[in-house]
């Protein structure tokens, strides 16, 4: 009699560079903001299929601070669409037990985006299934100045000794200090390369590049994504056959 299989246990922490909605658009011979707007129809369906693999923790690169060197234009319609889903799809996100959390520059956004993250983020504070971050105007070396920074001013009041600034410190004045790293890094459309995503954090995470587009990225893309991750052998700098 064959044995049952184990089931494993999801990575505890997926992160996912969406990219390719400019793409999508140009096959298609649509507007960029067509591509856009699928693109949030796909970080829908991710957060949800997310959630039901048992994912604890899923962080979407949604905007980047080199984004904001985009035309005008295109960055009016990108803020619109923003505004649209903070209005539309928070309730949604609330019934299903999703927390939303926003990191960035948001001192760049505009005030009544502002406000509405501020509400969305009250509104869906207790609640626990997943936890969504959006990085928004973020940027991983911003990020780590910012941290520099925040500890400096301590040092210089007298409030932290230098021998009490190491990782652990550095960790705890990210944007991220209340999540785990990443276990696994996602990318679509091809590209090789992180842009600036989460630069600390990402330290040990598995990177998986998918060719799929972001706005056809599903459930079976995400799942695939994962079965690479099982695949992997995290050592974390030791030997093989050490851990």
């Amino acid at each position: 009699m064959s044995a049952v299989a184990t089931p494993r246990a999801p990575p505890r922490h997926v992160a996912i560079i969406m990219d390719g909605n400019g793409r999508w658009a140009k096959a298609r011979g649509v507007p960029r903001i067509a591509g856009h707007r699928r693109g949030a129809e796909a970080a829908r369906r991710t957060v949800i299929a997310a959630a039901e693999l048992g994912i604890r923790y899923l962080t979407l690169f949604g905007f980047s601070s080199e984004n904001w060197k985009r035309p005008s234009g295109e960055i009016q319609d990108l803020m619109a669409l923003l505004r649209h889903y903070l209005c539309g799809e928070i309730a949604e996100l609330h019934r299903n037990g999703v927390r939303l959390k926003v990191i960035g520059q948001l001192g760049r956004l505009a005030q009544d985006i502002i406000s509405l993250i501020e509400h969305a983020e009250t509104v869906t504070r207790d609640n626990s299934r997943i936890i969504l971050t959006m990085a928004l105007s973020y940027g991983g070396r911003a990020e780590i100045v910012a941290a520099v920074r925040a500890i400096a001013a301590q040092a210089a009041c007298g409030a932290l000794a230098a021998e009490e600034v190491d990782e652990d410190c550095i960790a705890r004045h990210l944007f991220t200090s209340d999540i785990p790293d990443p276990d696994l890094l996602i990318r679509t459309s091809g590209e090789q390369r992180i842009s600036n995503f989460l630069l600390w954090q990402c330290a040990y995470s598995e990177l998986v590049f998918t060719k799929t587009l972001w706005p056809d990225f599903s459930k079976r893309d995400l799942e695939g994504a994962i079965d690479e991750f099982y695949g992997r052998e995290r050592r974390y700098g030791a030997s093989v056959g050490s851990r």
